[in-house]
């Protein structure tokens, strides 16, 4: 049993997170639940900033808030001292909501719409990163309409594949996202910037993908953007004064997985900086990142109540929770692991290989497969860890399944800080128009 943060087996064999009984939490909270660490939260947000001081470097630490957006998140990330990621007029106005200083707030996205962009502007906040040539000049002409001029990085693909899913990495030339470097798109995207007069660009930003355990990918785009700094700079004219190496910097889901220390993420960053650059004679540029994952990842375990089960001799034995892929969809897009274990029987030996299922109905509603557990009885409590990222955030109402509450735990203390959704909620913005109201009933 690997256990994450402040979580532990107490003397009554409950799992305790923060100081705080999950057998209470479920009682005073219902389940399904997403409960997270704070105190681990911080702790991650801490070593970020810590490793950048120690480089010397001039820094921003910006929490992705696409991972987990609720007002709760972003008041920690602002008392932190972090920046802030959004890429939805959503996610921002969850930030502004929150009372997060707009000039620290970046908006991302490779399809920004005119009525995001102009909220973003009236905001004020501190940066676009632009992700191709309809939003670039889009931006400049709504820029100039509000007669402001705004602070933009350029995202470049440049050509890097991290090891991670298909489906989560971003800086191959294949991409959605961003300005390809190798086709030239990155430079003709610089060129025409520097012409817009209600645009600053700053530098440019780069993403190679999540869920990395390495630094030889890190380090291979540093070189990458180094180089297309100096071509900038000796070509154009143009000094980058920030350079964004995204996130994507891994957690521990289950056994196997090897992520490094904060320090080793950030030491393999900077270090390559700093030898790109001044062997360049080049300004040493501030850097940015994006820890998103892994900031509140293994912050995170959601609490699910067991139900049915199903046992098919010689096959599998299914065991039924009451939430699923509604709250965390993960498993049946990307083939997510994870790890779990009976929060209200904690010390128990494992007896048996079950399956958990959730209750949607869809046959790739399956949350763990090939799970060792305890034997399962309907009401006992199941923990599935790390799922502070992601889930939250990705969680939907298929089959009009309520989403769940998210509660902060902290020195003992539980904080309710998103409420579990009513039955109320789930048909608050349906309409039904008045000629259906009015329509015969079928004979």
């Amino acid at each position: 049993m690997y256990l994450h943060g402040t979580s532990k087996v107490n003397a009554q064999g409950h799992l305790e997170i923060g100081g705080v009984d999950t057998t209470e939490l479920a009682q005073q909270f219902g389940t399904p639940l997403y409960i997270v660490d704070e105190a681990l939260v911080r702790q991650r947000a801490s070593e970020y900033v810590e490793a950048f001081k120690a480089s010397g470097l001039k820094f921003q630490v910006a929490y992705a808030s696409k991972a987990f957006s609720v007002m709760a998140m972003c008041v920690i990330a602002e008392q932190e001292g972090l920046s802030l990621d959004v890429v939805s007029d959503g996610e921002l106005y969850t930030a502004l909501q929150a009372g997060f200083p707009a000039e620290r707030i970046h908006f991302h996205g490779n399809n920004k719409t005119p009525e995001e962009i102009n909220t973003a502007l009236e905001a004020g906040i501190g940066c676009f990163v632009v992700d191709n040539f309809t939003e670039l000049h889009l931006l400049n002409a709504l820029a100039a309409e509000k007669g402001q001029t705004v602070k933009i990085l350029l995202r470049i693909t440049p050509g890097v594949e991290a090891h991670t899913h298909e489906y989560i990495s971003t800086g191959q030339q294949d991409s959605k996202f961003g300005f390809d470097l190798a086709n030239g798109a990155a430079k003709q995207a610089i060129s025409e910037a520097i012409k817009l007069a209600n645009l600053d660009v700053l530098g440019v930003h780069s993403h190679i993908g999540s869920q990395i355990f390495e630094v030889d990918g890190f380090r291979a785009a540093v070189d990458k953007v180094a180089e297309f700094a100096v071509q900038i700079r000796d070509e154009l004219g143009l000094t980058f004064k920030v350079i964004n190496l995204g996130g994507g910097f891994g957690i521990r889901y289950v056994e196997g997985d090897t992520p490094l220390p904060v320090s080793k993420y950030v030491g393999a960053i900077t270090d390559a900086i700093i030898t790109n650059f001044t062997a360049a004679n080049f300004p040493l540029p501030e850097i940015w990142v994006e820890p998103g994952r892994s900031m509140v990842g293994d912050a995170g375990t959601t609490l699910y109540t067991v139900g049915t089960t199903k046992d098919i001799p010689g096959v599998r034995k299914y065991i039924a929770v009451d939430g699923g892929m509604t709250d965390n969809p993960r498993p049946a897009l990307y083939q997510s692991r994870y790890e779990a274990i009976l929060a209200n029987r904690a010390n128990e030996a494992n007896e048996e290989t079950v399956t958990i299922a959730g209750k949607a109905c869809e046959s790739g509603d399956k949350l763990i497969i090939d799970l060792e557990l305890p034997k399962a009885n309907i009401g006992d409590l199941l923990a599935v860890f790390c799922t502070g990222a992601y889930n939250y955030a990705m969680a939907s109402n298929y089959n009009r399944i309520r989403r769940p509450a998210v509660v902060f735990v902290k020195d003992g203390q539980a904080d309710l800080v998103v409420k579990r959704e009513s039955l109320e909620n789930i048909v608050s913005n349906d309409v039904i128009p008045a000629r259906l109201s009015k329509a015969p009933l079928a004979k």
